[in-house]
């Protein structure tokens, strides 16, 4: 079952976010320590209206245990989503991060997937890739997207034989990921 992220799901989300999304992490949040930044994510995700809340993610559950989550927003909120994050480490360090804008502004971006390493393998990401574009689908977005780590061949082949394709790259954080695209049907 997929059911909609609720603040509560904070410690369960942070940790996975944090696996799914490396270094980024640390530009978010300004922390230097990974400990830090999950602390500070499950933070930000039990609040509303910031690009790792509660109110863009779903969780997969099994029984009542969750299993996986997926984050997701529209392009057009990234700098509205993005600014918390900006305000925070501003304040905390004096410098305000350089955050690169993952989404353009006609996608409805796939921000984060995660799974629990001990559930892996057992079709957890695909039920969440559906669901995320069934969110697209129900509001109304025909263009979905996201991000794969350069380095990341496996996952890149997952996408590529869901209808994903690439159309360009974007550094983030350091790293090399490859921006790929679908379009999904909207019904009239």
């Amino acid at each position: 079952m997929i059911r909609k992220a609720e603040p509560r799901d904070a410690a369960f989300a942070a940790p996975l976010i944090y696996e799914a999304i490396g270094d980024i992490a640390y530009t978010l949040t300004g922390a230097t320590e990974a400990d830090e930044a999950i602390s500070l994510m499950a933070q930000f995700f039990a609040q509303q209206q910031n690009r790792l809340s509660y109110e863009n993610a779903v969780i997969a559950m099994e029984g009542d245990e969750p299993m996986g989550l997926a984050l997701f927003y529209h392009g057009s909120q990234t700098e509205a989503l993005d600014r918390p994050f900006v305000e925070f480490v501003q304040k905390r360090t004096g410098v305000a991060p350089a955050l690169v804008k993952e989404a353009r502004d006609d996608e409805f971006y796939l921000d984060s997937i995660a799974v629990r390493s001990d559930k892996r393998g057992r079709g957890i990401g695909k039920k969440l890739l559906a669901a995320f574009e069934q969110e697209a689908i129900q509001r109304r977005h025909d263009r979905i997207a996201l991000l794969v780590d350069e380095e990341n061949p496996r996952a890149r082949q997952l996408y590529e034989a869901l209808g994903y394709r690439q159309d360009g790259t974007v550094k983030v954080s350091g790293h090399q990921f490859r921006h790929m695209v679908k379009s999904v049907l909207v019904p009239v």
